[in-house]
């Protein structure tokens, strides 16, 4: 890409997202990006149910996102919201997690891809986790609470490398997924990508869903309910067709 074609495509993802200019790359326009985008674009699996195959690819993503104005999971919204970010003048990484099962196990690695912004210190970004932290979150175990929730990044031991997104819930911390801070390349979620959209034991083949965070909560749709919940309080309407 030239660099014109650049200044322009950055400034109409911008504008997919309701900001009108860039600012100075610091932690509070981090923060607006971040909440804006979950504001702007679903997070949804609907291609994945429809059988059109989902490229890592930057023009294809952002053709999705911005041209056609719709969302994507989080290969796609991670891997945009990455290019975004460095457009704007942040140091950033790709990297790596590994969602926790029901059982209490991790899937693989590439299971997700997340981004690190590297700034005074180093905090965990995801536009791509559906019901998360919608907020920046550093890797020393500091407390972020917004309307999702409260959540910290907190080692995993003292040699491992390893870091875990959690979430508090009534009596206890519970771990998201893991990471470590290697910087990863987009290609090398290829596989795991494919998979998620292939295998009859990915989430993503099993059931389609659309969720969107709302200024005062979120509003999700799948096959069988629209769900909209508003400070605090879930109001769950069954869908009784297709149409």
């Amino acid at each position: 890409m030239k660099r014109e074609e650049k200044t322009w495509t950055y400034k109409r993802t911008l504008s997919r997202i309701g900001i009108p200019k860039t600012r100075q790359p610091d932690l509070a326009f981090l923060r607006h990006l971040q909440n804006r985008h979950l504001l702007s674009v679903p997070f949804e699996n609907l291609d994945i149910s429809l059988g059109q195959p989902i490229r890592l690819s930057l023009p294809a993503m952002y053709n999705k996102v911005v041209n056609r104005k719709r969302g994507g999971f989080y290969y796609e919204l991670n891997a945009l919201f990455n290019w975004l970010l460095r457009e704007c003048g942040f140091s950033t990484s790709l990297i790596s997690a590994r969602v926790r099962k029901p059982d209490g196990g991790y899937n693989p690695e590439f299971d997700h891809l997340a981004l690190l912004v590297h700034l005074d210190k180093t905090y965990l970004v995801d536009v791509g986790f559906g019901d998360s932290c919608r907020e920046p979150l550093p890797l020393d175990g500091t407390e972020v609470e917004d309307i999702s929730g409260r959540y910290r990044v907190m080692a995993v031991g003292k040699t491992s490398g390893q870091y875990a997104l959690q979430k508090e819930t009534k009596d206890h911390w519970l771990t998201e997924y893991q990471f470590t801070t290697i910087p990863r390349e987009l290609h090398q979620f290829a596989s795991m990508c494919e998979y998620h959209q292939t295998s009859p034991e990915s989430t993503f083949t099993q059931k389609t869903m659309c969720t969107i965070a709302t200024s005062t909560g979120r509003i999700t749709l799948t096959r069988e309910h629209l769900t909209v919940t508003k400070n605090g309080y879930q109001q769950k309407v069954p869908i009784v067709s297709e149409q």
